[in-house]
């Protein structure tokens, strides 16, 4: 079974794909369902599909292609770990003091202006090192693929926190992410984003209702919701 996740692959109409581009990406949509339905699971086990999507983008075997690394898309893996492992901790400690009154770990709020105008500084500060970082490095696309492991870091602490603009910022992350693997020629994987962005929608239309519903009962067992961090 190792041997077949490491070197397998799938194949699929007119080519295949590797058993670890596909297998951490089921990995990858299992963790936001579970981060939609705000669960603590959803960071371990979106962990598992991040080292296993860094193997594929970091050697550029990409659904069986041969191409330069995508290194946007690698970095983000490896940042998707460290924050998984705060979001992990932020999200258990909340479970333990109660959780939401709807069953979840956390319940989701609006980030405040002065949170939204930190992620605004730091959207663009991150876009100007990756930016940079992949310049020196080499990179497929430096333009997109600094967005999108900007954007990506940025969306990934905003579910850490809660805030359901995270959602919105996944979305547009999607959308650079689908431009560029479409250009690059990694066509499953591209369908694969599209499928994501979709879905995103749904969750940001849950985490939505969650937060109003919340409003409308603000003494349920997450009174003190904001964790420190």
């Amino acid at each position: 079974m190792i041997d077949w996740l490491l070197h397998g692959t799938i194949p699929v109409a007119g080519g295949e794909l590797l058993a670890r581009e596909v297998v951490g990406n089921l990995f990858g949509l299992a963790s936001a369902i579970l981060g939609m339905k705000r669960l603590v699971w959803a960071w371990p086990v979106g962990v598992v599909g991040n080292v296993l999507l860094f193997t594929v983008f970091v050697t550029g075997e990409l659904s069986g292609a041969s191409s330069d690394p995508l290194w946007g898309q690698a970095g983000r893996q490896v940042f998707f770990i460290a924050v998984s492992l705060y979001g992990w901790y932020r999200w258990s400690r909340s479970r333990a003091a109660g959780g939401a009154a709807d069953g979840g770990a956390i319940t989701p709020r609006w980030a405040t202006a002065r949170e939204r105008l930190a992620l605004i500084g730091l959207a663009a500060a991150g876009y100007g090192a990756a930016y940079l970082l992949l310049l020196q490095i080499g990179s497929w696309g430096p333009q997109t693929e600094a967005w999108i492991l900007a954007g990506s870091m940025l969306a990934t602490y905003g579910m850490a926190r809660g805030w359901v603009e995270f959602w919105l910022v996944w979305i547009l992350v999607d959308i650079v992410g689908v431009t560029t693997l479409v250009r690059a020629g990694f066509y499953p994987t591209a369908a694969m984003y599209v499928f994501y962005g979709g879905f995103c929608v749904v969750g940001f239309i849950a985490w939505w209702r969650a937060q109003r519903a919340a409003e409308r009962e603000p003494t349920g067992p997450d009174a003190a919701e904001e964790v420190a961090a």
